[in-house]
């Protein structure tokens, strides 16, 4: 179903503050769309979207290299007069720090994070993707899907603006960069979405002649090893099928203000199983003797 709004120009927004960005309902990102698709649902998106979550600390090492490689981001404080947050005191330096939209580190940490940035910005692949000056960081992109009316976002990690070439460059932290690690990472967070919907907003806004998006994946563990890879075509086509799907949802969840859990409205209650591979493997074990 179409939504029923204007259809916006294409608008690319530089400097635009990261929380600014996050608090936009006007329009849906990456992440937005796939909390959207199972195993999410409409209500709890929703729901989500309205009460957002206070800063986590499992995110505080990826956001401090994403600072310290991009060069932009949130500060960095490190707190250097404790070793961990044991004491009280040292909660409150942390939690002084989340307050002003800070990223709080433990000297460890700092020494983690900036052992992390120097092994990307050494890497012979990496590195000349993310030098300075080549690119811009956190660059706002906003257009409308053309097909439902509703207005997107993205906002690249590394934007290479070449003569003939655009290359999106996103910088991951992941704890093991080994690629069979980050081919699960991809399914279980859905990446072959994120991937696509750039490329999409990016041809949208910038009209470049080919775009490339590039993954970086960066481990959380000595001696931080990097893994740079472009995602195959055909889980990019299954990606930008479950946005274009997602879309419709939104789409429609905007124009009735309704927004559905996972059941939706029924007359039975429906069955539910095992996965079904789980389902396959104990019938052949069980149900064939």
């Amino acid at each position: 179903m179409t939504a029923a709004v204007e259809v916006e120009a294409p608008a690319i927004v530089d400097g635009l503050p990261a929380d600014e960005y996050h608090a936009d309902r006007t329009s849906i990102s990456s992440s937005g769309l796939r909390a959207l698709l199972k195993p999410g649902c409409p209500a709890q998106f929703k729901y989500d979207r309205e009460h957002p979550v206070a800063p986590k600390r499992e995110f505080d090492l990826g956001n401090a290299v994403h600072a310290e490689v991009l060069g932009e981001g949130h500060d960095i404080v490190e707190i250097t007069e404790f070793s961990d947050y044991k004491k009280a005191d040292a909660r409150a330096l942390r939690d002084e720090a989340y307050a002003a939209g800070k990223v709080p580190l433990l000297p460890k940490e700092k020494a983690q994070v900036d052992a992390m940035a120097e092994a990307i910005r050494s890497h012979p692949v990496a590195g000349p993707l993310f030098a300075p000056g080549t690119g811009v960081a956190e660059r706002s992109i906003y257009w409308t899907d053309p097909a439902t009316g509703v207005r997107c976002r993205v906002r690249p990690d590394w934007l290479k603006q070449l003569p003939e070439l655009t290359l999106c460059v996103d910088l991951k932290t992941i704890r093991d960069a080994a690629p069979d690690t980050i081919s699960r990472a991809i399914r279980d967070h859905n990446y072959h979405q994120q991937d696509p919907f750039y490329i999409d907003g990016i041809y949208a806004a910038l009209k470049p002649e080919t775009v490339r998006f590039i993954f970086v994946f960066v481990s959380k563990q000595a001696p931080y090893l990097i893994t740079v890879r472009e995602l195959h075509d055909q889980d990019r086509d299954i990606g930008r099928a479950r946005n274009e799907k997602a879309l419709r949802i939104y789409a429609d969840c905007v124009a009735n203000d309704h927004w559905p859990d996972w059941t939706g409205p029924i007359t039975e209650i429906p069955q539910i199983g095992m996965p079904t591979w789980d389902t396959i493997r104990q019938a052949e074990e069980y149900l064939g003797e």
